[in-house]
């Protein structure tokens, strides 16, 4: 049967594409949203460290799966492999309902008013791509208060002077320091920096008809257990679907977003869960994919007006990507400062974001989630045993004194790190895969060996006897964090979409994803990439005429 022409396709129902659809179909525009995956559960996966998001030596519990799906990594020495979803250099992004905010650790910072204008507060940097974004902080700040009270965040920002301006508190107070968070909280503020709660995508209290985190350790990498960590998936899709105006069709392959003669979007092909193709047209096409595979339907989207993929006249398509080079220092402590009180990290220092001499940008430090058994093992001062009875003296001896200070720093987007088409390898389904090739700006490097430096000072104040660095910014990019592919910009010879997301010289086709970042900020991305998913929508909504988009 062929399927009703519709107003308005969302592809990705994650941050970004839950929102979006959320905020059209309750504007009262009929909206097919598509997921490549389904619906899953705490009870489906449980607490199990190998089937952890962050870990999964074997099979990723929350997509995508490895039969399927595959890419093409280019390493620096110009080898090429396959690489499937369980492998690191995959660069995944978790595939169903709600996406990486089902298993996130829920962080939800706002970016800084200096990251919206890193060109203008740094100057070129040779090698780069920086710029500034063609929107600012204060254009998107009542969209971070929308996410913030919609979705659910707890915290509580007056303890950290380098917050940008805002308007309203958090709608939840934050969370407690457990032990490891105090300790470390206390030496923050003996050598004057101003330590101050995470705020969290978690309800601390009942909120909006979830209960309360009870503050299980194996949070983040996992499903909530009595569903208090917020995301897309049990907040905006739950209201969309009851508008009556959304369907979800979930695992849905898309191929290909469809332009004609007028190069105008008229829907997409894609494959259902029995492989049969279809196509559903629409009035509207939105991209949420994440910044690999946002990219990579753009990419393979190509018309006799854009021979080389949807967008990509100006060959911007899929540059510029970005994540975060995660980085700081561990210690071991004398007593056990580990008291099982979850999810680890809760606490923070926002005083190296900006303005530290000689380095660009900057970023937060926190201290850590939780660290499983299995993952534990990897962490390991230099020199120490991998293997046999002193690693695992070390592991019974240490798994209760050991705390880490991390965070990631704000890269430095360069042209040639990037995401393309492989001209040989294809899927499941016969649609070429993305191709990753490129590495970090050097400066990287330098930032976050500045960064870890710092970790480790705190470690060394808060009682450490013995610390180690792990210092990022090296090799590709795009992990979890992944942004940059389809930036947004005025000029269209150095940009993909415009101001509002939507892709040149397609006027009914838009991106609503961390794709549009042109830098990525020195903090987690999600509440961006929800506040943009927000813009976006009104947007739209409040331009749609009933039959086409084509305001200006």
């Amino acid at each position: 049967m062929k399927n009703k022409h519709v107003n308005a396709i969302v592809i990705g129902a994650g941050a970004g594409g839950g929102v979006v659809a959320k905020e059209l179909a309750v504007s009262g525009l009929s909206v097919v949203l598509f997921e490549r995956g389904d619906w899953v559960t705490y009870d489906a996966h449980n607490d199990d460290e190998l089937m952890s998001q962050r870990t999964h030596p074997f099979e990723n519990p929350f997509g995508p799966d490895n039969k399927r799906h595959r890419r093409v990594f280019v390493g620096q020495n110009g080898n090429e492999r396959i690489v499937l979803p369980f492998e690191y250099p995959f660069n995944n992004n978790a595939a169903c309902v709600g996406s990486g905010t089902v298993s996130y650790g829920a962080m939800a910072w706002r970016f800084m008013e200096k990251d919206f204008l890193m060109k203008t507060s740094y100057g070129h940097v040779e090698g780069s791509t920086l710029e500034d974004w063609p929107i600012t902080y204060q254009d998107l700040e009542p969209y971070y208060e929308k996410a913030e009270w919609e979705i659910g965040v707890s915290g509580d920002h007056t303890g950290n002077p380098f917050q940008s301006v805002r308007n309203m508190p958090y709608p939840m107070p934050p969370f407690a320091y457990n032990r490891d968070g105090q300790i470390l909280y206390d030496a923050a503020k003996r050598i004057g920096l101003h330590p101050f709660p995470i705020p969290m995508l978690r309800n601390s209290v009942r909120y909006n008809g979830r209960p309360a985190c009870y503050r299980m350790r194996t949070c983040v990498g996992f499903a909530c257990p009595v569903n208090a960590k917020c995301g897309t998936h049990n907040t905006v899709i739950p209201i969309a679907l009851q508008s009556g105006n959304c369907e979800l069709r979930t695992n849905c392959q898309v191929a290909e977003v469809m332009i004609n003669e007028k190069g105008l979007a008229t829907g997409i092909k894609y494959f259902d869960e029995n492989d049969n193709g279809h196509i559903q047209t629409a009035d509207i096409v939105i991209i949420s994919c994440a910044a690999v595979e946002t990219a990579r339907l753009l990419l393979n989207s190509k018309s006799r007006l854009f021979p080389e993929g949807a967008g990509n006249n100006n060959d911007w398509v899929g540059r510029n990507l970005q994540g975060h080079a995660y980085t700081g220092a561990s210690g071991i402590f004398e007593d056990e400062i580990y008291d099982d009180v979850g999810p680890g990290a809760c606490w923070a220092v926002g005083d190296f974001n900006h303005d530290n001499e000689g380095i660009v940008g900057g970023g937060v430090l926190c201290n850590s989630f939780f660290t499983p058994p299995y993952a534990f093992t990897r962490l390991r001062p230099p020199g120490a045993k991998q293997w046999g009875l002193e690693h695992k003296e070390f592991q019974r001896k240490n798994y209760k004194r050991i705390s880490s200070v991390r965070g990631p720093f704000q890269e430095i987007p360069n042209f040639d790190a990037r995401v393309t088409v492989d001209p040989e390898v294809k899927d499941h389904w016969g649609i070429p895969v993305a191709r990753l090739s490129g590495q970090r700006h050097e400066y990287d490097r330098i930032g976050c060996q500045f960064m870890s430096d710092r970790a480790e000072e705190i470690l060394r104040e808060a009682g450490a006897i013995t610390t180690w660095q792990a210092v990022g910014g090296r090799g590709l990019s795009g992990d979890q964090h992944q942004s940059g592919t389809a930036r947004m910009g005025n000029d269209p010879k150095t940009s993909v979409t415009d101001k509002y997301g939507r892709v040149h010289d397609i006027d009914n086709l838009f991106v609503a994803d961390g794709s549009l970042h042109v830098t990525n900020g020195g903090f987690n991305p999600v509440l961006t990439i929800m506040a943009l998913g927000f813009y976006i929508g009104e947007y739209i909504a409040k331009n749609w005429n009933g039959g086409s988009f084509t305001s200006k």
